[in-house]
């Protein structure tokens, strides 16, 4: 992360713009520089996930910055920020989001106690990284902010499918997150007769049949079990514990939080019938956020501009875009996903679409500034 500021403050070098990293490891930007203006973000974050692409998350900051080249120096009625996050994904702590929940004051005590698979806990890992957690309420939002923007690829296969380059996106799906922990008794797996096992790995399987099939029987509803840890880990040793994530999302809160409860009552039974115990951590419970429908339609008239196919859509995937939503107006622009593919070394953009994105967002940066109702914006989510 150290080394990926650094690239991307060469590139805001060469716009004379500089860059400061906040308490959360943020990288920030302004243009013009130390301007009081009021402020419009544009972002998205800079981590991945392991063995991933080159264009979740990081494209989206290139757009910002390539906004601020195409600007020249012209000035408009408010700053731009952009933010390139930290930790969006979630996959050292296991908690999404730690970068975009500073700017709205959601890393508190209890977030800098949990601890990474080596036991550093967040507030050490920060400390680690050369800042001071005493420092994360400067991280906040400014009162003068009016609203952020987040382009961002789709990661999925929808747009392609209709051949269209951009989307506004109208609302992001809600998304909960669970580390499911099944013990049982290790013991020798020659020796053991099956009837006696107590398999923590073979409840753990059971269950994970049962996560594909209500997935497949409900309509919307997608449930990933993408991680499992096993111990001891041996050939020749049945396993005494399976931890295993869930992840699990739908636009309808209501659908997801019953297929969730429906998905632990299953589990438990499963633990029961088979002599295990099994207990449950809730890592992430985030309700469906939409987006600001006055940003929306702006950007809907903006992509119609750049001369593309308008098209709304809901956004599977959690984005940063939804933790600052509920504090200040929020909207993303997708991007094509050629074959849908994300999260994989084969995930791709098309360079014409990010001339389009381009195009679009010096559109939208325009009609934001010409809006009397935008501009009078500030912190009104």
């Amino acid at each position: 992360m150290r080394d990926c500021h650094l690239e991307v403050a060469r590139w805001l070098d060469a716009l004379q713009v500089d860059a400061r990293i906040d308490a959360a490891g943020n990288l920030r930007a302004l243009y013009p520089p130390r301007s009081k203006a009021p402020r419009l973000l544009i972002g998205s974050h800079l981590d991945t996930v392991p063995r991933a692409g080159a264009y979740d998350g990081v494209l989206g900051v290139a757009i910002g910055i390539a906004l601020m080249e195409e600007l020249r120096g012209r000035e408009l009625p408010f700053a731009i920020e952009v933010i390139g996050f930290s930790e969006e994904e979630g996959v050292r702590f296991g908690i999404p989001f730690i970068g975009s929940r500073a700017l709205v004051g959601r890393v508190d005590r209890e977030l800098l106690k949990v601890q990474d698979a080596f036991g550093v806990t967040i507030q050490e890992a920060i400390e680690n990284f050369g800042l001071l957690p005493s420092d994360l309420p400067e991280a906040r939002l400014k009162d003068n902010t009016l609203g952020y923007l987040e382009f961002h690829i789709e990661q999925g296969p929808v747009l392609e499918r209709l051949n269209m380059a951009l989307a506004a996106v109208e609302a992001v799906a809600g998304q909960s997150r669970i580390e499911l922990t099944f013990s049982g008794s290790s013991n020798h797996a020659g020796t053991t007769p099956m009837n006696l096992r107590r398999d923590a790995i073979a409840g753990a399987a059971e269950w994970i049949g049962v996560v594909e099939r209500v997935a497949q029987e409900t309509s919307g509803l997608v449930a990933t079990v993408g991680k499992i840890v096993v111990k001891p880990g041996a050939a020749n040793v049945i396993a005494s514990e399976a931890r295993l994530t869930l992840d699990i999302r739908h636009s309808s809160d209501d659908l997801r939080t019953g297929a969730l409860e429906n998905l632990l009552h299953q589990a438990r039974e499963i633990a029961a019938r088979r002599d295990l115990s099994m207990k449950e951590n809730i890592l992430l419970d985030q309700r469906a956020v939409a987006m600001d429908p006055l940003l929306v339609g702006i950007i809907e008239a903006a992509i119609a501009k750049s001369g593309s196919t308008t098209h709304r859509m809901v956004s599977g995937a959690g984005h940063d875009a939804m933790i600052l939503a509920p504090e200040v107006p929020s909207a993303m622009i997708f991007l094509r996903s050629p074959g849908g593919i994300s999260h994989d070394p084969k995930e791709s953009v098309e360079p014409a679409d990010v001339e389009k994105a381009i195009e679009c967002g010096l559109h939208l940066l325009d009609l934001l500034a010409s809006s009397p109702e935008f501009m009078k914006r500030t912190r009104l989510a």
